[in-house]
């Protein structure tokens, strides 16, 4: 396995650590499948070559992954769909994300069937959006269409439909139908190998952990509001997270894991706190900056 040199140390001297740069770019989105059928601000398909190396390269095949914030879940799709994990276990505590997946998973025909018969417009998304749904797949298609439909496919409360869009296309400029069935149904082939819960991820993490590692890996990509970051707080309706206690249940458990977080001191002083591997990714953000992002490791797995 190769990667990068063991860092310890004092976590007081966090603001002296600077992790290095990932030989691994983070890669335009369009050249990696897009499985997801949800647009997710944070969303980590730039991320799926490191998931790739990190999973190809453990010494067995993992049972499972466990994915506790899901959120868009295109980690736990792909290792699923490209036969990296035998299964995924995902979880997400935010009620209208957690529709879709129950919706995804355990109704997916009607969930594809609403797709193809809506007929979008500025009045029915209105209308999706004001009323309280009947049923768990109105439900779940309801987060579809307003992921769609919003800007940066922000659910948070307050957030505004698209204006103009992609292309100029207003409304409509993500609303793919056709793109989405396909997603869908693709995702229904391997229902049988994902299991949903709607839960706080922190505490489906404690219970796997208790349950035992064998065969377990993790992947974590929680809100980002350490360091005072505001991110996670105004994209998503649950954004509250123990960023040291995510660290401590990892650190405990002995569990292989890969996390990616804002590069930030109160995250790098954990790092070293707990003695594990991080490189930096740059990325660039909504105003086109390059920005780094941490992809932290139990050991070493990426070499500069």
């Amino acid at each position: 396995m190769i990667g990068v040199k063991h860092i310890g140390g004092n976590p007081g001297e966090s603001a002296n650590y600077e992790p290095p740069f990932s030989p691994i770019p983070a890669v335009n989105v369009a050249s990696v499948p897009q499985r997801s059928p949800l647009r997710y601000p944070g969303g980590k398909t730039w991320l799926i070559p490191h998931v790739r190396f990190w999973l190809s390269r453990l010494a067995h095949k993992p049972e499972q992954l466990v994915e506790p914030f899901a959120g868009g879940a295109i980690v736990s799709l792909t290792a699923v769909m490209e036969g990296l994990v035998h299964r995924a276990v995902m979880a997400e505590i935010d009620r209208d994300v957690a529709a879709f997946w129950k919706a995804a998973i355990h109704h997916n025909e009607e969930l594809r069937t609403k797709v193809e018969e809506f007929q979008l417009t500025r009045d029915a998304v209105n209308r999706l959006a004001s009323e309280p749904p009947t049923t768990s797949v109105d439900w779940g298609f309801r987060t579809l269409v307003l992921n769609r439909t919003r800007r940066g496919g922000i659910l948070a409360d307050g957030a505004a439909l698209n204006k103009t869009g992609e292309n100029g296309k207003g409304l409509a400029s993500r609303w793919y139908p056709e793109t989405t069935i396909k997603r869908l149904a693709a995702i229904s082939e391997y229902a049988d190998r994902i299991e949903f819960r709607e839960t706080d991820g922190l505490e489906l993490l404690a219970d796997r952990i208790r349950k035992g590692c064998a065969g377990t890996v993790v992947f974590a990509d929680p809100p980002y509001t350490a360091g005072g970051k505001r991110a996670g707080s105004r994209l998503y309706n649950a954004n509250h997270v123990d960023h040291k206690r995510l660290f401590s249940l990892l650190s405990s458990s002995g569990v292989e894991f890969l996390m990616t977080y804002d590069k930030s001191p109160e995250i790098l002083a954990l790092i070293r706190e707990h003695g594990f591997n991080a490189v930096q990714v740059l990325m660039k953000n909504t105003h086109h900056a390059k920005v780094p992002e941490l992809v932290i490791t139990r050991g070493p797995v990426f070499d500069p």
